[in-house]
């Protein structure tokens, strides 16, 4: 085990400065300072803020982030060297960054000639001394300095002796740590390996890692240069970043500390890295890697019937980690290739227990299999297998019959469009007939459906949908094709998916539709039931 206090990894997350760099992301102050927050508790040491001299917003971040009473993490504020050699002391980007007030800077400069001489179009020597100067400038003001030799790899390998000219320029000029950064994403974690081991003969100062994910190595790379004896560690939430992304701290840390048994500054409160990697996605309206490793929704789930038999009996034997040790859960799916075990490990999570119905168990793994031969897909509706298995037990029944139903759909010829849904239904021998307009049909469908149920069952004023999605099972059949629709339902504190199939589009919202509803009737029975109990 690494005990020596100098061997301790520090992490530093850029997820608010490189991670937003990233297509599609926009974070405002609040979201900004949320995460600051949450990265506080979990035990970061470095939080990099943004880049205060290139935007309003991150200069506000800056005055703003100051407000906040942290328990672990240190803020930093990023930028480059100075411009001009004349001009140290008065650079802009160098002034911004002092004004943040921040206890630690990163500054980057050039570790390719190729930046420095046709990027910057100036010589070795000059680009040696901006670094050195920028450098001890900011030392000089108090700061902690993480220098940020950029495209590092890429110009060690052309040149060796430019790319460790420059980094023992910031060395010399005070930098307490040296960051090896693998811009372009492109590096091979054996060259990574081989680089940091080679360069630990040649500086007295840390050594840190800071990877892109262009190659899909972004995390291997990072690994390869900790196990080099890198001791800074840089990388974004969810891995995200410009381009293909930056290297993913939700992976990166629990293969340090599980796999490696590596040992950060301060205790990281691993059992929080599920819900804060869906935190971070859920700021940036991004939708969850379900396949993420570690936190992923699908991260510790089964399928395969033979997998689920193993699992029930030791998850050792197809789990790498317990799920809870990062906090995430186990999951059975049910589906076509599933056994007698899902069906029964599934049953066992919605508290029934068919040690007592071998018979049942066989019988819906059959029929579960033609449904999804039909298309049904359950693994990704839960609820609507909830309900077919209830209704097998003899515990669940419809709570209303649909007697009738037709839908319009009108344009006129200034070209917009209304949709219209009557409805027939029937509540205990009750018969309610109503109508309602909507955007679409399935919205149409949708508020008369509500709305013709409201009088009998008030409770499911609460729920709202909250996604929809249509997929055309078999393409060539063209308008004909049979479509699956899938519909995510909320109530405030729960959340339950339902499906529907059919070669009619409007039949197949309107079965998950239905399902939504019963599913919230059904368990609001239930919980009635137990409190009067």
């Amino acid at each position: 085990m690494v005990n020596a206090m100098n061997n301790l990894i520090e992490l530093f997350d850029t997820t608010l400065r490189d991670g937003t760099q990233g297509e599609g992301i926009n974070l405002s102050v609040q979201d900004k300072l949320l995460i600051v927050q949450r990265l506080d508790e979990f035990g970061i040491d470095i939080i990099e803020g943004g880049w205060p001299g290139s935007n309003p917003r991150d200069e506000e971040f800056f005055q703003k982030v100051k407000g906040l009473n942290l328990s672990n993490a240190r803020v930093c504020a990023f930028g480059s060297t100075a411009r001009s050699l004349n001009n140290i002391e008065g650079d802009p980007n160098l002034v911004a960054m002092l004004k943040a007030e921040t206890p630690v800077v990163s500054i980057f400069g050039k570790a390719w000639r190729l930046h420095s001489s046709k990027g910057l179009g100036i010589s070795d020597d000059e680009n040696e001394e901006l670094i050195f100067k920028s450098v001890e400038f900011m030392k000089r003001n108090g700061r902690h300095i993480v220098y940020d030799a950029e495209h590092f790899f890429d110009g060690y390998k052309e040149d060796k002796q430019f790319a460790l000219k420059m980094l023992r320029s910031a060395e010399k000029a005070g930098a307490d740590v040296l960051v090896l950064c693998d811009t372009n994403g492109g590096t091979m974690p054996h060259d990574v390996y081989d680089i940091v081991t080679e360069l630990k003969n040649h500086l007295s100062a840390p050594v840190g890692i800071h990877t892109h994910n262009d190659s899909e190595l972004a995390v291997a790379n990072t690994i390869a240069a900790v196990q080099a004896g890198a001791v800074h560690v840089q990388g974004t939430i969810n891995g995200v970043g410009e381009r293909c992304g930056n290297a993913n701290l939700c992976s990166i840390i629990p293969n340090l500390l599980l796999k490696l048994d590596r040992q950060t500054r301060q205790k990281v409160n691993i059992e929080h890295l599920t819900s804060l990697s869906n935190f971070v996605f859920e700021l940036m309206n991004l939708t969850p890697n379900t396949r993420a490793a570690f936190v992923g929704n699908s991260a510790f789930a089964h399928k395969g019937g033979i997998h689920v038999s193993a699992v029930l009996k030791d998850s050792k034997m197809y789990e790498h980690i317990e799920p809870h040790v990062v906090g995430n859960k186990q999951r059975v799916l049910v589906s076509d290739l599933s056994g007698q075990s899902n069906i029964r490990y599934k049953a066992k999570e919605l508290g029934i227990d068919l040690s007592e119905h071998q018979e049942l168990s066989k019988k819906l793994v059959n029929y579960i299999k033609s449904l999804e031969y039909e298309g049904f897909q359950f693994d990704g509706a839960e609820a609507s297998f909830e309900l077919l298995l209830r209704s097998e037990l003899n515990e669940f029944t419809p709570f209303f019959n649909v007697l009738d139903s037709k839908v319009n759909v009108m344009y006129d010829n200034k070209g917009t469009s209304r949709a219209e849904a009557v409805l027939k239904i029937e509540v205990d021998g009750e018969i309610e007939h109503t109508a309602s307009d909507g955007d679409g049909p399935v919205n149409a469908l949708d508020n008369a459906l509500r709305k013709a149920l409201l009088r009998f069952y008030p409770e499911i004023a609460l729920i709202k949908l909250v996604d929809y999605k249509v997929r055309v099972l078999n393409e060539k059949a063209g308008t004909t094709a049979k479509v699956r629709v899938m519909i995510q339902t909320a109530d405030g504190t729960e959340t339950w998916s339902t499906v529907g199939v059919s070669e009619n589009i409007i039949e197949a919202s309107f079965q998950a539709l239905s399902d939504s509803i019963n599913y919230k009737l059904f368990k609001f029975q239930k919980e009635k039931q137990r409190l009067t109990a």
